[in-house]
């Protein structure tokens, strides 16, 4: 990931937008084609139409299981057992790109269960990162600030993933090491060497993790300091509550992995009654802090919950811009709704402004009616979508 300062890109981010979506057999979507805009999108419809599926369609444009983190045996539609397929016909600066994916029937729980292709040649997860960048806010992330700290890391990673496609990587790595530590403590294993290894790799890839997810927060606290202080969405105070992390941060990493590797090896008898692994980059947490009035994120109302949440993906989605050169997607599930007129009239101007494809979702149309002029309307109603 490079470190260079936000702003100071040598030139603008190229433009990445959907042109034409296709669905087939995908949730409640036995097939369909919709043309899509550069900028704002309006998806309304009743719930239960569909409006959600289409983001986690596009959602599943990069690497993962979506928005709705599902098994992608769920995304198949009526036909289980004819799997699903998603095409998107990109355009922008780059140049035009068709991006194919789907998993066949049966065969949906694993990541290799899905299968992506460009331009009509087999690819990887990976390479979609080279295309295009997605951002998502849904409601399930309302709780995220009161709910578990293994949220809070999902959501950190994910936005880690999105400037630093090397991200998802070291995080398979790590867990699968740290599987395999766990069965050998789960068999009261006494074999030394067997444990160094896996040690040895835990702490190599943790340690990457740690030193991604703190550059991310670093450059995210960097981004957020050029917003004004009286904007419509309050600053975010950020910081990471973990081990290595704070390691990270004051010493060479070499150091960080040995003494790590040397921790895990000290630990092996109370891991062992444990049943697992205490230490590391999985139990590390993110802290949010409303700056203006100096609160915990959690202690806050509701509403001050969304607008953090709202002012925090806005800053996310310029450091990916600036970082990754690539203009990204975003999807903002029924996020209308919980903003007041004041707050919604803020948050049309900024994603005017910032010019990315947005994609928003709301069962009313009417508390979108000030883009009227400026977003492209289209009505969800049972699997089908329609032109307003």
């Amino acid at each position: 990931m490079s470190s260079q300062p936000t702003g100071a890109s040598a030139r603008a981010p190229a433009r990445v937008f959907v042109e034409r979506l296709k669905l087939a057999n995908f949730r409640n979507y036995s097939a369909a084609a919709i043309d899509l805009l550069p900028g704002l999108v309006v998806l309304s419809g009743e719930n239960g139409a569909g409006k959600t599926n289409l983001l986690e369609a596009v959602s599943l444009l990069t690497p993962g299981r979506g928005l709705r983190r599902a098994a992608y045996a769920e995304m198949a539609g009526r036909d289980a057992s004819a799997g699903f397929a998603i095409h998107a016909a990109l355009g922008g600066d780059e140049g035009e790109c068709d991006i194919g994916t789907g998993a066949s029937g049966g065969n949906g729980d694993g990541e290799g269960g899905r299968k992506v292709r460009i331009n009509g040649a087999a690819a990887s997860m990976d390479d979609l990162m080279e295309r295009l960048r997605v951002i998502w806010l849904t409601p399930a992330m309302d709780a995220l600030f009161t709910g578990a700290a293994g949220d809070r890391r999902r959501y950190l990673d994910r936005l880690v993933l999105a400037i630093d496609p090397a991200h998802a990587r070291r995080a398979q790595d790590y867990e699968r090491a740290m599987r395999g530590r766990n069965r050998l403590l789960a068999e009261q294993s006494s074999d030394g060497r067997w444990f160094d290894a896996i040690e040895a790799q835990m702490a190599e890839t943790g340690v990457a993790i740690a030193a991604a997810r703190t550059e991310l927060v670093q450059l995210l606290r960097a981004m957020t300091e050029l917003l004004p202080e009286d904007g419509a969405f309050p600053k975010a105070d950020i910081e990471l509550d973990g081990e290595l992390e704070r390691d990270v941060a004051l010493r060479p990493a070499v150091d960080v992995e040995a003494g790590f590797a040397a921790r895990l090896a000290a630990e092996r008898g109370r891991d062992r009654a444990a049943g697992r692994t205490l230490t590391g980059p999985h139990r590390s947490d993110l802290l949010v802090r409303h700056r203006p009035k100096d609160m915990p994120a959690q202690y806050c109302s509701t509403g001050e919950q969304k607008a953090l949440l709202v002012g925090m993906t806005l800053s996310h989605a310029r450091l990916t811009a600036d970082v990754s050169g690539l203009t990204p997607i975003l999807l903002l599930d029924e996020i209308a709704a919980h903003l007041d007129a004041g707050r919604r009239a803020a948050l049309f101007a900024i994603l005017a402004d910032l010019g990315y494809q947005t994609l928003m979702t709301g069962t009313d149309a009417a508390l979108f009616s000030s883009i009227a002029g400026q977003a492209r309307f289209l009505t969800v109603a049972n699997g089908s979508v329609s032109k307003d």
